[in-house]
């Protein structure tokens, strides 16, 4: 049995898709299509039930699958053991992070490990927690750290740190009626102020609806103004006047400095996030494993 088919077999059997399974190994659907072919035939089986829209496992394939994954984890744990007795960590290491993370927290953190595993080579793709978590099931990255409040069952998901996130404005807006705000502003006000606010899915807007909600308040009912996936495009369009956002407090230290922004503190609001490691635990690589060590770590002696 040719491991190459079952290690197409086993991605496509995890997302249901020959094109996001053609994008993971970087080949063309044909050619998956050919492999999962190869492997029906030697097996004199059919693995999966395809449709127009989807793709799904047979009872055979269901059988298969629960094999393949123990075939993979043993590999896995042969790998890393090899790799542990070399007293050297090294081999690849592509890390998924939320824009929060991937801008202002992580890139501080990968310069320190590198330092000590400079035989490890790093990648990191940067974009929202959702995106992020289909990245880690594609197996396009190896471990995700996220700021979702979102439970991912199929995998480990460990809290690494905590976050605050504030309300920020501009020194002055373009509306004259807001310029009298003083720092405290309700809950009920955020639905007037002209919100900019990060796109559905980020994890920064996830908690602000959440605790809208929990307020008993409607988060449809926000005066969003502009939507924008970006940190730095976020606080310049609140530096001009355009509205209010929610942003992490640790993305705008200069801006305080040079007083460009104000936090307004919003009464029976807890703006809190933590950040998250998610991962699949039975099919770590040891560079991966070593990261996840390091940066726990690495927060828990701050």
């Amino acid at each position: 049995m040719n491991i190459d088919h079952l290690k197409v077999f086993h991605i496509l059997a995890g997302n249901g898709s020959f094109s996001n399974t053609s994008k993971v190994l970087h080949m063309s659907q044909s050619n998956v299509s050919k492999q999962i072919r190869h492997l029906e035939e030697e097996l004199n089986t059919k693995l999966f039930d395809r449709t127009k829209k989807k793709v799904q496992l047979t009872s055979q394939g269901k059988i298969l699958l629960e094999s393949t994954e123990k075939i993979f984890k043993e590999i896995n744990f042969v790998k890393n053991k090899l790799a542990s007795l070399s007293e050297t960590v090294h081999g690849d290491l592509v890390i998924g992070a939320s824009i929060t993370l991937g801008e202002h927290v992580l890139p501080y953190i990968l310069v320190e490990y590198q330092k000590q595993y400079s035989n490890v080579h790093l990648e990191m793709k940067v974009d929202n927690s959702e995106h992020i978590i289909e990245k880690l099931r594609n197996q396009q990255v190896h471990i995700a750290f996220i700021q979702s409040s979102s439970y991912y069952p199929e995998f480990k998901q460990q809290l690494f740190l905590e976050d605050e996130l504030v309300i920020i404005a501009p020194q002055k807006f373009i509306k004259p009626e807001f310029d009298s705000l003083n720092e405290y502003i309700t809950p009920n006000m955020l639905l007037n102020l002209p919100m900019i606010i990060r796109e559905k899915g980020s994890g920064t807007r996830q908690i602000i609806e959440e605790q809208l909600r929990n307020n008993r308040l409607d988060p449809n009912k926000l005066n969003v103004v502009l939507e924008l996936e970006n940190t730095e495009s976020i606080k310049a369009a609140v530096e001009s006047g355009m509205g209010i956002s929610v942003i992490s407090k640790t993305s705008i230290q200069k801006e305080l400095r040079l007083n460009t922004l104000r936090i307004l503190s919003v009464k029976g609001m807890q703006l809190k996030r933590n950040f998250y490691s998610v991962y699949d635990e039975q099919n770590l690589s040891f560079p991966s494993n070593s990261f996840l060590s390091f940066i726990h770590h690495y927060y828990n002696q701050m």
